[in-house]
């Protein structure tokens, strides 16, 4: 098992490794550097010369790679083009900020898609199966700023209940987001609801139809009782995944959803940085949110691996 553990480890390191190779290397062969995007039409002589000594960017890009990467496994990411500050605390209030609509979306989202998935497939083709595909449909194919924007229409405009755009500053205590964040949890819940709520009713349906469930029926083991005892354990393993995903999805995917709403989170900032053309930021925020997408994934695998006896033992006899 540890032997196990410890070659899944050094797979997400080597994941990050690459991907921290692609990132640096995209930002690499861009037009100009950092010192010319911020400086435009002023990026000439001393100034530009004194840019690029302060930001490091006459050394060689091997160099500048090596130190890029060991500052960042220690968590200095390097300072801003814009405001020449570390980005690792400009980074940190927004990566707070995305994390609580993350947790918000989550605590909401996975208990809706796990009771709605299994109420659909235990009721195969009838009509509560049917709504509830039906608004999983919807949910999934509408794009999220369209949500977005019609429940801000809604609750905000028309009947005033919630504020439409989010005002707090990024800095600010988390109690003081609520309630101007309930209208972008609302919008994340339903896209990862929907997402789950699929997988969910696929593996309950599939679990239904296999032959220990089959054989419990001819036991007359009571319907109940085969459900929570038999079905949903084994039903609900592959949705681990596909929430790993979601979650990856909500920390590295929120970038139109914290753009409609104001919302100061990390994908707000990588919009921002984008459009002042800070590509130090830019290619920190790039490297976090792929870091949180392999780590999130290489936990799923393991607790995949954890709650099914049959993936230790494949592992075991490889």
């Amino acid at each position: 098992m540890l032997r196990m553990l410890a070659r899944r480890v050094l797979l997400g390191i080597v994941t990050v490794f690459l991907v921290s190779l692609i990132i640096f290397s995209g930002v690499e062969i861009l037009p100009g550097d950092a010192c010319t995007a911020y400086l435009e039409r002023e990026a000439q002589g001393k100034l530009l010369e004194n840019c690029r000594t302060e930001l490091g960017l006459d050394r060689s890009a091997s160099a500048r790679y090596l130190d890029w990467a060991s500052g960042a496994v220690r968590g200095d990411l390097g300072v801003s083009a814009t405001g020449r500050k570390s980005i690792a605390t400009l980074v940190g209030d927004r990566l707070k900020n995305t994390l609580l609509l993350a947790a918000c979306a989550l605590v909401v989202g996975i208990p809706l898609a796990l009771f709605l998935g299994v109420v659909s497939a235990l009721n195969r083709d009838r009509p509560a199966d049917l709504i509830i595909s039906t608004l999983t449909i919807f949910a999934m194919t509408i794009p999220e700023f369209v949500t977005a924007t019609l429940l801000i229409l809604v609750f905000s405009v028309w009947l005033g209940w919630v504020p439409g755009i989010v005002l707090t500053s990024a800095g600010a205590p988390v109690s003081e987001f609520f309630p101007e964040i309930l209208l972008p949890i609302a919008v994340l819940a339903m896209v990862m609801t929907a997402h789950i709520l699929r997988t969910v009713r696929s593996s309950v349906i599939e679990t239904m139809a296999s032959d220990y469930v089959q054989m419990a029926v001819l036991k007359g083991v009571p319907y109940w009782q085969m459900v929570f005892r038999h079905v949903l354990p084994n039903a609900l393993l592959p949705t681990i995944n596909v929430v790993a995903l979601t979650v990856a999805w909500l920390l590295g995917g929120v970038v139109v959803i914290e753009t409609v709403f104001n919302y100061p989170g990390l994908g707000r900032m990588m919009i921002d940085s984008i459009s002042d053309r800070d590509l130090p930021v830019t290619q920190a925020i790039a490297l976090i949110i792929a870091t949180v997408y392999v780590a999130v994934n290489l936990l799923a695998d393991l607790l995949t691996m954890l709650a099914n006896p049959r993936l230790r033992t494949a592992q075991i006899r490889h």
